[in-house]
């Protein structure tokens, strides 16, 4: 009898439920976090400074499902803007799907465990602090890793 293969490795990224897409975050929360841009090379800098929306302890948006009402330039992740969104980090399964590339090994889809990407060290949970309006945010430029 063969196994069935995994949603991730037989659908298109557009043919997923609106379930499956949303089971496709990690919960790393590096996207939530404050980047900065080099306008001359575009090189992304990231920064452990996390949106106010974004529990710290936990890593999860606030209010997630209204996060638009109260952070307007948050980005709703499509499938039609991960061609433009440079800055999403190399683990995001968003990415890695969309550049035809597997999952880690660490990623709850696959090891069954929702505490993995925070046992790997991927998740910023702990390392990160919420904005303000007096952060310098070239002050907390970090490397994560993997990144």
């Amino acid at each position: 009898m063969t196994e069935k293969k995994p949603f991730w490795e037989t659908k298109k990224l557009f043919e997923m439920t609106n379930g499956e897409w949303e089971s496709l975050c990690d919960g790393c929360a590096k996207c939530c976090l404050n980047k900065l841009e080099d306008a001359d090379t575009g090189y992304i800098s990231y920064t452990n400074v996390a949106c106010h929306q974004l529990d710290i302890e936990s890593c999860k948006c606030r209010n997630y499902s209204d996060r638009e009402t109260y952070v307007p330039d948050c980005i709703k992740l499509t499938v039609s803007k991960l061609e433009s969104l440079s800055w999403l980090p190399r683990t995001c399964a968003y990415r890695l799907l969309y550049e035809q590339k597997t999952l880690y090994p660490w990623h709850p889809l696959i090891s069954g465990d929702k505490e993995s990407v925070e046992k790997s060290g991927i998740s910023v949970k702990g390392r990160i602090i919420s904005e303000n309006n007096n952060i310098d945010l070239e002050e907390h430029i970090v490397d994560w890793p993997n990144e």
